[in-house]
């Protein structure tokens, strides 16, 4: 099994991520609607599409087609565009001048995108928002990457608690955005941000695998 992959090969995780949105646009949507605007998918969707286009430009390596990624969805609508944004733009600092992809890169990549967010959100595991998947899911990769795991192996544990971390925002009460007015009304649906964070986080983990095993 390979160790790593080559940047030049990484926009085909961002490809995969563009893929799970435009996917899953409306599931997002519908479930923002239940306690937000229902916009949610809608403005991924828009932002994820239009990167998707400028990518069939010109051949570019991961961090550049990140930082696309970034500047695509800091212009489309939502309060999550801008989040995302920050998100992608740290990953892809965290990745420049990486000729290859490896598990320290990677979990470097991932602690630049929670800083990034943690700089200008104070929100945390608890709160109802996408930090409940992101939070969880960082903390494994990096447990699985410290004790000595496989690349393949820790993708697979950041994934798992991504979607655990997901799942546990359901009978959670909404501390943050507008959700947060209703209440105890919040509890009962999925927070739209952390299903997006675990969709995104489970397909760079899927595309990540998969260049580890051509």
């Amino acid at each position: 099994m390979k160790t790593g992959f080559s940047s030049k090969d990484g926009i085909f995780i961002v490809e995969k991520m563009i893929a799970a949105v435009q996917a899953n646009k409306q599931y997002l949507s519908d479930i923002d609607g239940a306690i937000g605007d229902g916009d949610h998918g809608i403005n991924m969707n828009r932002g994820f599409t239009q990167c998707a286009a400028k990518l069939k430009e010109t051949p570019v390596s991961l961090d550049q087609a990140l930082k696309i990624l970034s500047m695509s969805l800091m212009m489309v609508g939502g309060s999550m565009g801008p989040l995302y944004g920050i998100f992608f733009k740290s990953m892809s600092a965290a990745a420049a001048d990486c000729e290859t992809i490896d598990i320290s890169v990677a979990g470097d990549m991932l602690a630049a995108a929670l800083t990034g967010l943690q700089k200008i959100s104070d929100a945390k595991p608890g709160d109802k928002t996408l930090m409940d998947a992101l939070v969880p899911a960082v903390e494994a990769y990096q447990r699985m990457a410290a004790g000595g795991a496989s690349f393949e192996s820790a993708l697979a544990a950041m994934k798992n608690a991504a979607e655990q971390g997901r799942d546990s925002t359901k009978e959670m009460m909404a501390k943050k955005g507008r959700s947060s007015r209703l209440g105890e009304r919040s509890r009962g649906v999925i927070d739209a941000g952390a299903a997006s964070c675990a969709l995104l986080l489970g397909a760079l983990a899927d595309g990540a695998t998969e260049l580890l095993n051509p």
